[in-house]
């Protein structure tokens, strides 16, 4: 995608703006205090209807509860679109609160150097702005935060309440004054300015997206001329012998430490099947050039279990 003939972006200085508000997004944000940055999430929820015996969960405007007739994958089910995202919800509302310990046991503590791998692939700098798409609880948001310094800035997303909740309580507990906390949809980026990135890092995030073409079109909007994108996700191993056994692991030792540990097996399962249906390495390396990325790349961790794949706004 070129930017040739395209009208310019609005810059980040042009989105409304006040003294308390981010100057990333397209209204005011409160911010600054605990009290204001839930305040900021519970302004952003819009009431989604679900039937049957679903409990009601909040979603995010821009949302997608569209694409009627159209279906998609939920792990390896088939489902409706529109029903994705609240599927999606419902799984992450239930593992927020045992997230950050069934990591550290699914991934024997490893999910912690490939974060680390992609951190040091990121280039961050002093005075950056980044935004950390679909969250949750904070591991690279908090990173970032020390990072970019003082005169820097890090926004943490996510679509999930409950997870944006668990990310905001940690980093405000762990002193980090220079995060934004905003519920936003992975497919629109809506309460985001134009060119408002130097850096955007989406981790273990667009699996559960249901349309990734739409995703990270946005991601290419949102990031300025000349910033990076990095997405680190799980992936495709190399070796066939070992993804027998990756696959025996996961679908039969998942759910049970996921019956064990947070007591639903059924969202591990999903969490499992999610991997499986996940893109390619080079897949979705071409879905990122022809959303417009450009020098993009990618390199395979613990023998391609995960990937880190990068691209350009040029």
């Amino acid at each position: 995608m070129s930017n040739e003939n395209q009208t310019p972006a609005p810059t980040p200085e042009s989105a409304q703006n006040t003294d308390k508000a981010s100057p990333f997004l397209t209204e005011p944000l409160p911010q600054g205090t605990a009290q204001g940055q839930q305040q900021s999430l519970e302004q952003r929820l819009t009431d989604t209807p679900v039937t049957g015996s679903v409990p009601k969960y909040n979603l995010p405007r821009g949302a997608n509860t569209g694409n009627v007739g159209a279906t998609t994958h939920f792990g390896y089910q088939t489902v409706n679109s529109e029903d994705k995202a609240q599927k999606v919800a419902e799984v992450f509302h239930s593992v927020a609160s045992k997230y950050d310990i069934m990591n550290d046991l699914m991934s024997f503590g490893i999910h912690r150097l490939w974060k680390r791998f992609a951190i040091n692939m990121s280039g961050v700098r002093r005075g950056q702005h980044v935004l950390d798409i679909a969250g949750g609880t904070g591991d690279l948001a908090k990173v970032f935060s020390r990072e970019v310094g003082p005169t820097g800035h890090v926004v943490l997303s996510d679509i999930n309440e409950s997870m944006l909740n668990v990310g905001r309580d940690r980093l405000i507990d762990a002193g980090c004054t220079n995060v934004d906390f905003v519920l936003a949809n992975a497919e629109t980026l809506e309460p985001f300015a134009d060119n408002s990135f130097d850096l955007l890092t989406i981790s273990f995030g667009l699996r559960n997206v249901t349309d990734k073409d739409a995703a990270l079109a946005a991601m290419y909007r949102v990031l300025k001329p000349g910033g990076r994108l990095l997405i680190l996700e799980f992936s495709k191993p190399v070796f066939e012998p070992f993804s027998k056994l990756y696959d025996m692991y996961s679908f039969t030792a998942l759910p049970i430490m996921g019956k064990l540990i947070a007591n639903d097996s059924e969202s591990y399962k999903y969490l499992a099947e999610s991997i499986r249906m996940h893109p390619d390495q080079r897949t979705l390396k071409g879905m990122m050039e022809n959303a417009g990325f450009q020098n993009c790349d990618y390199h395979n961790l613990t023998g391609g279990i995960v990937a880190v794949h990068r691209g350009f706004k040029l």
